[in-house]
């Protein structure tokens, strides 16, 4: 079957390809010869599309009966979405998630374009998934955000899971997150708390109504970059009037990324569309200012001659450059840099989230 339609496509690109010699000879306008190049790409793209799929159903028949037995109930599928179509019958996904749970069980399968999924809707099935096989659930799916903010799945929220995400953490937790650590930055965290009360016993006494999750992310976020690097970019009193603007410009491009659907995710294909295509290249012009900013921070507080304030000092980075001096090999600039950038970023959606719902 496969040699027929080859030989077939043979003929149809050799006639393109004929006729458009025969174009070109008659010296067409440059505009004619764009369409033609556009078209014979289209089919090139078509082609290598069509086999890929052919080559992916010839694998999962042959796969299909020995993977049968170890994979979860799944609902039909269609080609290339998968079942991205069941996620449109309800307004809220987990509602979706839900209807589909009752049907096929605590634990089934899904397929959201390229990306298979397992859905685990049980106490019981998700306290397994996290004691029992927590090293084969340990990995990351990895996104086009992941890939350039991550600093190509080096940093720990990135990072698959083995002897670097292994060091990863053990930096995290003993020289980042240890109480001794915690202990030293007390007094900051004391200190952001008075600066937001009395902020909001000046707005009380007009009477206003307040936002509080902008004034609890300005309170995260100062708490964090004290710890990290010394610095306060939020509130009236920052520490540095030109980088203040510059973190918080970055910091917010870097969450309405995170935040934005990414279609190419789960169907890669849709990233040759420009509109969608957009995407990773905004991605990788965030990523390259943030870094830029990151080392700056680095280089400022490596320089013999920069001479802090003393509430300032003894920061997470002066720590890990300090113990960069002895063990370069895991404590580079890059996975200090990972650290500074991925703190403030996880603080955001996670810790103010709670306390403003809770």
């Amino acid at each position: 079957m496969h040699a027929y339609i080859c030989d077939y496509i043979y003929l149809y690109i050799s006639c393109i390809i004929i006729k458009f010699k025969v174009v070109a000879r008659d010296i067409l306008e440059m505009e004619e010869i764009k369409i033609m190049y556009v078209y014979i790409c289209c089919i090139i793209i078509f082609l290598c599309f069509f086999f890929k799929i052919s080559n992916n159903n010839n694998n999962n028949n042959n796969n299909k009966k020995k993977n049968k037995k170890n994979e979860p109930p799944s609902p039909p599928s269609y080609p290339i979405i998968g079942h991205l179509h069941l996620l449109s019958k309800q307004p809220l996904v987990h509602r979706a998630l839900h209807n589909l749970s009752t049907k096929y069980g605590d634990v089934f399968s899904l397929r959201f374009g390229s990306r298979h999924v397992v859905i685990v809707s049980s106490p019981s099935a998700v306290q397994e998934c996290f004691t029992k096989n927590d090293i084969v659930l340990a990995n990351r799916p990895p996104l086009i955000l992941n890939k350039h903010i991550g600093y190509n799945y080096t940093a720990i929220l990135t990072s698959p899971y083995g002897d670097h995400w292994r060091n990863l953490r053990r930096i995290a937790v003993v020289e980042i997150l240890s109480s001794a650590r915690l202990n030293l930055s007390v007094n900051i965290r004391g200190d952001e708390i008075k600066r937001l009360l009395r902020k909001l016993n000046r707005v009380d006494e007009f009477g206003r109504r307040v936002e509080l999750r902008s004034k609890l992310s300005e309170l995260s976020f100062n708490i964090m970059m004290r710890m990290m690097a010394g610095k306060r970019y939020y509130g009236d009193d920052v520490t540095d009037e030109d980088e203040a603007p510059r973190f918080r410009e970055i910091f917010k491009e870097i969450n309405q990324v995170a935040e934005a659907d990414n279609p190419a995710d789960f169907l890669p294909f849709l990233s040759w569309i420009p509109i969608i295509g957009n995407y990773e290249k905004r991605v990788e012009r965030i990523a390259k200012k943030a870094d830029l900013f990151l080392q700056a921070l680095i280089d400022q507080r490596r320089n013999p001659n920069y001479n802090p304030n003393p509430l300032h000092q003894n920061t997470v980075i002066d720590h890990l450059l300090s113990l960069q001096e002895s063990q370069s090999q895991y404590y580079t600039d890059q996975i200090i840099k990972g650290f500074v950038l991925e703190h403030p970023t996880q603080e955001y959606p996670t810790s103010v989230g709670s306390m403003v719902i809770f």
